[in-house]
């Protein structure tokens, strides 16, 4: 078992209101993240990790009741912990409701905001506000295992989101398990351009990476039908996965597909950005992957991919951007790992 950094810092578990909420508010904007992955430089801000400590620490009887579960809880969808959804609620708890006082609900938000890159806050609130109506309105949380005390994880779900911390305690697995982002700008159904999706610009530079494969390459890579948008799953050996093998493509496009995976992981903090470049290691890296380009769902008849799939044996990271966009990611450095996930 690997240890969980960060869980037994004294000096920031005491913050103050006042000082906790300034530091972590500021905190993304210091941060000194590179653009490609394993490269950062990391501030001497309090960590998402030292939050939920002191957050659960505040939580009454009766507030743990409601959100703090046993490690491994199970009800009707699994292992809960590690279930995802693209419109889901662990509980019915609001985290801008007077369930929560004011002091855990700073908590709150600082925990999230510390878990993007700075500079997608503004998209992130974006995509928050067109879709659940803002921070706090509908999102809701929960708490696994006891923080401080042995392992640990943070959950906050709602409408296009679920997101984890959780310290590096769940086992072989990046960001905690299974997430899921998501974002209809404007409407259910979106134009061809998905005009205002936040997230459309990782669907360019997949469909980029396309235009570079010649005849044969993309007669491996474009598949008729997509398969489901949940269904993710490990399926194992690299050999068995559909699409084209990225150990196949050329220098150049391996380059690009480098910049696919990039964007990809860009919304995040460089700690969970490093756990996805371990885990992908761990099974042999990009050249272990497989690209996938579906013709089902192309709006517009423009032949602009709107899904796509980047899968090897312990990674699926499956775009749906029709009617708009959905995404299911699974990423761990070991494929006997098991999720439930609907969609």
């Amino acid at each position: 078992m690997r240890p969980c950094p960060d869980c037994h810092n004294a000096d920031q578990l005491t913050l103050g209101r006042r000082q906790f909420v300034q530091t972590a508010g500021v905190a993304t904007a210091a941060a000194l993240v590179s653009p490609r992955l394993g490269l950062a430089e990391e501030t001497a801000a309090p960590k998402p990790e030292n939050l939920i400590e002191k957050l659960y620490q505040s939580l009454t009887p009766t507030q743990k009741e409601e959100v703090a579960f046993p490690w491994d809880y199970t009800d009707d969808r699994g292992l809960l912990r590690m279930h995802v959804a693209n419109n889901w609620h662990i509980t019915d708890k609001r985290i801008g409701s007077d369930f929560f006082t004011k002091d855990q609900q700073d908590m709150v938000e600082a925990i999230f905001w510390q878990l993007y890159s700075p500079d997608w806050k503004d998209r992130i609130q974006k995509q928050l506000q067109d879709d659940a109506g803002g921070y706090g309105k509908e999102q809701s949380i929960a708490l696994f295992g006891e923080p401080g005390t042995g392992k640990f994880e943070f959950v906050m779900t709602g409408r296009h989101l679920t997101i984890r911390c959780d310290g590096d305690c769940v086992e072989h697995t990046a960001f905690g398990g299974p997430i899921f982002y998501g974002h209809a700008a404007a409407d259910f159904n979106e134009d061809p351009h998905h005009s205002g999706n936040v997230f459309w610009h990782q669907a360019l530079v997949a469909n980029d990476l396309y235009k570079m494969l010649d005849g044969k390459q993309r007669k491996v890579a474009l598949i008729e039908q997509a398969p489901k948008e949940s269904a993710v799953n490990f399926r194992g050996s690299a050999s068995e996965l559909p699409g084209l093998p990225i150990s196949e493509l050329s220098a150049d496009q391996k380059l690009h597909a480098q910049r696919v995976l990039e964007a990809l992981t860009e919304p995040y903090r460089q700690f969970d950005k490093d756990e996805v470049a371990k885990c992908l290691k761990a099974q042999g890296g990009l050249d272990a992957c497989r690209i996938s380009f579906y013709q089902s769902g192309d709006i517009g008849n423009d032949q602009v991919w709107d899904i796509w799939r980047l899968e090897g044996p312990s990674f699926v990271w499956h775009y749906r951007g029709a009617p708009h966009v959905h995404v299911f990611v699974n990423v761990a450095d070991d494929p006997s790992v098991k999720i439930t996930a609907r969609g």
